[in-house]
């Protein structure tokens, strides 16, 4: 308590401005952070979307992290924390996955819209 009558009753917005302005210095790069999308599809109708238990386990073992694998109507959306390791399970999945699979990047503010 000392301490707090020490300092100057001016310099008191000052303090508590470089607070906050440090708190949010903290907090905005996560919120910034963008995770990429990678949408699978079939391409002909009939067709079904592979398991996506089994796409974990072989990007995995590609040592390719996956934050999240989630149906979405006709597709499975995958979400990865970075572009490099969404690159990399786009090139394992179209080696991976038969033809007629739509392997792409997708707009991840568009899947959120639709949600």
């Amino acid at each position: 308590m000392k301490l707090l009558q020490a300092i100057p009753k001016r310099w008191l917005p000052w303090l508590i401005a470089g607070a906050l302005a440090l708190v949010a210095l903290c907090a905005i790069p996560p919120l910034m952070k963008h995770e990429t999308v990678v949408q699978i599809r079939v391409s002909h109708a009939g067709a079904t979307l592979p398991d996506g238990f089994y796409l974990y386990q072989q990007l995995s073992a590609q040592g390719i992290r996956i934050k999240s694998i989630t149906p979405a109507g006709d597709a499975l959306i995958i979400h990865f924390d970075s572009e490099e390791q969404s690159l990399a399970a786009q090139k394992v999945l179209r080696r991976l996955l038969p033809q007629g699979f739509i392997v792409a990047q997708h707009d991840h503010s568009q899947h959120l819209s639709l949600a």
